[in-house]
């Protein structure tokens, strides 16, 4: 089944590993084949890996992206998302993390990583709480 990828002017994506910039006007490719693809948006940088969830991501987007070294970004996965699991207690998101690791072992990469962007704004959430705040819509002023 072909792949229909619409593109802004100046877009950067990655197949196969190779990174591909569009050109000044907006352009519309149509990959015939299964490729291991990521929009500009989808990739995360090393030095963006800042979170615990940002953590898992990572090896995962690796994985998909460099088959030759899956076995060792698998590793890390596993790593990263027991200790993600340890710290989770909302039952919806350990759900998430289970669906996730459910997909790695299938090798299904990129539905893992849409999965795993959902936890982006569970993390979000409980990284911003402080104990205690009060939000400002509901301190009385």
């Amino acid at each position: 089944m072909a792949l229909k990828l619409s593109l802004k002017p100046g877009e950067k994506f990655v197949v196969n590993g190779a990174v591909i910039v569009n050109g000044d006007r907006r352009a519309t490719l149509v990959l015939q084949n299964k490729v291991s693809l990521l929009r500009d948006k989808d990739i995360l940088l090393a030095e963006e890996v800042d979170t615990p969830v940002k953590h898992v991501y990572f090896p995962i987007m690796l994985m998909y992206m460099d088959e030759a070294g899956r076995k060792k970004y698998y590793e890390k996965f596993v790593l990263r998302m027991t200790e993600l699991l340890g710290v989770v207690e909302d039952p919806e998101a350990k759900t998430l993390c289970v669906a996730i690791s459910q997909d790695v072992m299938e090798g299904e990469y990129y539905k893992a990583l849409n999965k795993c962007k959902k936890l982006f704004e569970y993390e979000k959430e409980r990284l911003n709480y402080v104990p205690g705040s009060v939000p400002e819509d509901t301190a009385g002023n």
